[in-house]
């Protein structure tokens, strides 16, 4: 008979998740996981009873906060009443979801395909993409992440893709508008956007006819919190529209009013042709992601076979964490509170900036920030997996839980809380991380 969960030690927690699953990302030996047993807006507690502020929404996908009544509520209603039917079939969850993804996301987009999270929504945005325009190639940028599946990983620009390749075929990259890196050598006051001519010398390259999608995330997220220069997307969607290529924004990380909108593209009246989301629909309680797809694409498959299916698409209780999940942005004023506080915590991260000598680059849009440290601000040399370790203990020592980007291109920590802190909870948070800023300052050279 299995131990009682509630009886657990906080070592055998981690004894039986280390010695029985794998951690994702990790040496298996190295791991060190914090266990966890309870949660609450933006704190959770370990199984000895210590208490962290969460500044990364988990991963990036809290966005409403843990435990919120509403949506615990709707799981456990929708669970009394029926949890799964075959994905052939309909429920009033997967009917409404639809819905109301249609009346929150942009312009014309208007008919959702359900899966499980962003590796699989963008999986079949890739399908959908292919299958429409018949042409097979992919292009996406190097600073980015999609997913740990064959194809999204295939998309994916960072290190993860160099690991599993050969992935799928097909894709292509370009480089980013990575301003403090700018790969063209330029400054603000310099710089001609070769970002965007860029894309188009590679659309070129790879064919204008070949390319079905090109795909990018609203804003980048775990690959360093890119921001792009506000002509940056209205730009690409005009490349887009020049050569017949679908335009493809992954808002799984930078969606659900993390950036003060519904979705980051909100923030420069871009209309894609699908949109990709997961993470913050569900907030994380149930898995879910899905595809929004524009009217004219939903018609094509009105006579068409469309080759994609899951068992869970469509699963009635993560539609129904859903629904109240995007009640609750709208009712608790969550994307609001993103926008106002945004600007807030934008102002307090600069001001960290110009008083701690480790900190190169601030980053911000909303509740979507980072921090970039270097241990040499004229080089921009990003530190040591062993100063980042030492930041990161001391975060964790002091009680605050967020990520922490230690890879050759970057060495940063992520400012990405739920849209429901508040002023008092962002300051008590930032005087955690400035404690750990003491740290690599004392590494500066």
């Amino acid at each position: 008979m299995s131990k009682d969960i509630n009886t657990l030690t906080a070592e055998e927690i981690v004894q039986l998740s280390k010695e029985y699953t794998f951690f994702s990302w990790a040496i298996q030996s190295q791991v060190n996981p914090i266990p966890v047993t309870k949660s609450e807006g933006v704190y959770f507690w370990d199984a000895d009873g210590k208490r962290y502020l969460d500044f990364s929404s988990q991963l990036m996908n809290q966005n409403i906060g843990n435990q919120h009544p509403k949506v615990v509520k709707a799981i456990q209603d929708q669970a009394a009443q029926l949890c799964f039917v075959h994905p052939g079939n309909a429920t009033g969850p997967r009917g409404l979801l639809g819905k109301k993804l249609a009346e929150v996301t942009p312009g014309k987009l208007k008919k959702s395909f359900f899966a499980l999270g962003g590796a699989e929504a963008n999986e079949n945005a890739i399908k959908i993409a292919r299958f429409y325009t018949g042409r097979h190639k992919i292009l996406a940028r190097y600073r980015s992440y999609h997913g740990a599946t064959h194809g999204a990983v295939a998309l994916t620009g960072d290190y993860r893709r160099n690991a599993v390749e050969p992935a799928m075929p097909g894709t292509a990259h370009f480089l980013d508008p990575y301003c403090y890196r700018c790969p063209f050598g330029q400054k603000i006051e310099s710089c001609k956007r070769e970002c965007i001519s860029h894309v188009e010398e590679i659309i070129q390259y790879e064919g204008p006819d070949k390319i079905a999608a090109i795909i990018m995330e609203g804003v980048t997220g775990s690959n360093g919190l890119i921001v792009p220069p506000d002509d940056y997307w209205p730009a690409v969607r005009e490349l887009c529209d020049k050569y017949g290529i679908l335009l493809i924004s992954d808002e799984v990380m930078s969606g659900w009013g993390r950036t003060g909108k519904w979705f980051a593209v909100d923030n420069w009246d871009v209309e894609p042709d699908i949109i990709t989301t997961a993470k913050g629909i569900t907030s994380g309680y149930v898995p879910l992601g899905a595809v929004i797809v524009s009217e004219e694409i939903a018609n094509h498959f009105e006579d068409k076979y469309l080759y994609a299916g899951l068992t869970y698409s469509g699963h009635a209780l993560a539609c129904a964490a859903a629904l109240a999940t995007i009640d609750v942005y709208a009712e608790d004023g969550l994307l609001e509170n993103a926008t106002t506080l945004g600007k807030y915590l934008g102002e307090a991260l600069e001001d960290i900036k110009e008083r701690h000598s480790s900190v190169g680059d601030v980053r911000y849009i909303g509740l979507f920030s980072t921090i970039e440290l270097v241990e040499n601000r004229e080089t921009k040399k990003p530190f040591s997996a062993a100063v980042m370790a030492d930041v990161k203990k001391t975060l964790l020592d002091n009680g605050l839980f967020t990520f922490i980007m230690v890879k050759d291109i970057g060495t940063m920590i992520f400012v990405v809380p739920p849209l429901c802190i508040t002023k008092e909870q962002i300051d008590e948070g930032l005087t955690l991380v400035e404690k750990a800023l003491e740290v690599s300052d004392r590494k500066v050279n």
